[in-house]
């Protein structure tokens, strides 16, 4: 024989008011408060280089950029000429010559390329014998992109492009980042930014 448990609670006990102690233990406990994500932090005391990568991308790139309407302009060259063999011989030697010129004037590139992040803003100093050092103070950031193309996502490079206040399309540009160093650089300069803002505004 199956014995049905039976309840044994009144309905008028459900509609009685709840006692201080039951009200209590109803309320429900309150959200724990997270803890603030501190802004990114990008160590830049010195002048930092490029990536060994951001070299042979840059090789690549100009070879590409050399070759194709090099050989070109040669093939139509080598036609007009009749294909003489003094011809066929220039050719070659303008295969050689501004190819190998060209990737020597982008690797000196990539060598004199430097960036740094420090109190007074993010820099960029590049050339050797024309130098340039542009600098962009955090109160002139106006927003950051962080691009990729085929070859720099091949690489596992990215270009931060910093577009600043004045100038209209003023912007700094600089590609052959590693690509997790562009996002913590725009991370950090958009906080440093959106932090001169609530200065300025306070």
């Amino acid at each position: 024989m199956t014995t049905i448990p039976i309840s044994t609670s009144n309905v008028d006990d459900e509609h009685a008011p709840m006692t201080a102690s039951e009200d209590h233990v109803s309320t429900p406990p309150p959200l724990p408060v997270e803890p603030a994500v501190p802004a990114p932090q990008v160590e830049t005391d010195v002048w930092q280089p490029l990536p060994l990568r951001a070299r042979t991308l840059a090789t690549i790139a100009t070879l590409i950029g050399t070759l194709i309407p090099l050989a070109i302009a040669l093939g139509v060259g080598l036609i007009a000429a009749d294909r003489q063999p003094l011809s066929f011989a220039i050719a070659g030697a303008l295969l050689l010559v501004i190819p190998a010129w060209t990737v020597w004037i982008a690797r000196r590139r990539w060598l004199r390329t430097r960036w740094r992040l420090d109190d007074d803003g993010f820099g960029v100093r590049r050339g050797h014998m024309w130098r340039s050092d542009t600098r962009v103070p955090g109160n002139r950031v106006q927003h950051l992109d962080v691009r990729r193309g085929p070859l720099e996502r091949a690489f596992g490079l990215a270009t931060l492009i910093v577009h600043t206040a004045g100038t209209r399309n003023s912007a700094l540009s600089l590609s052959g980042l590693d690509f997790e160093e562009a996002e913590r650089l725009r991370d950090t300069l958009a906080a440093r930014a959106a932090r001169d803002d609530d200065h300025d505004d306070a």
